[in-house]
């Protein structure tokens, strides 16, 4: 048995030269992403890239609702007036079309199946959600905040102080009442 075999292969300094190139021991900043490549990702973590996009249906707003999520069931936005969409009711959509089960006829993807609301449901929906309830808590940020003003605490310091124009006017009424895309 030779000895050259059993001899490793040393540097000057008596270890192996661990600077081949070895991309675990760079630099965590050298691994990062780009910011442009951070916003793409970024945007396509909020959009529906893994669905069809959806075509207009007049007179409808189209979702896609999960038949997985006990929270926010299908019963539950039937009771509240969605419809699930038929195959044929979408040209184009026959290959998402449930050929069996519960949902036969139906268009689907993945565990996802597209419903479609009334659009003056719709717009009651997102008015009391999106402009509403929004302006129900800069109500009582506001009595709050009139609430304080003038208030000091124990050491005789005020509670609150404006400063410039203070929350402007973050409770105005707009002058017309919104209407949302469907």
């Amino acid at each position: 048995m030779s000895e050259s075999r059993l001899k490793k292969s040393l540097n000057a300094a008596g270890r192996q030269d661990r600077s081949n190139g070895e991309a675990s021991h760079a630099a965590p900043e050298e691994k990062f992403i780009s910011n442009q490549e951070r916003r793409k990702m970024w945007s396509e973590e909020w959009t529906q890239s893994a669905l069809p996009k959806l075509p207009n249906m007049d007179g409808w707003h189209l979702c896609w609702l999960s038949t997985t999520n006990s929270y926010d069931s299908i019963d539950k936005r039937i009771r509240l007036g969605y419809v699930p969409v038929k195959s044929e009711e979408l040209p184009g959509y026959e290959n998402y079309r449930v050929k069996a089960g519960e949902h036969v006829g139906y268009i689907s993807c993945n565990e996802m199946l597209l419903f479609k609301l009334p659009m003056d449901i719709y717009q009651e929906i997102m008015l009391y959600q999106h402009h509403e309830k929004p302006m129900e808590e800069a109500d009582k940020v506001r009595v709050q905040l009139e609430s304080l003003q003038g208030q000091r605490d124990s050491n005789g310091k005020r509670l609150v102080d404006v400063e410039g124009e203070g929350l402007g006017n973050f409770d105005q009424q707009p002058s017309k009442t919104p209407v949302f895309s469907g």
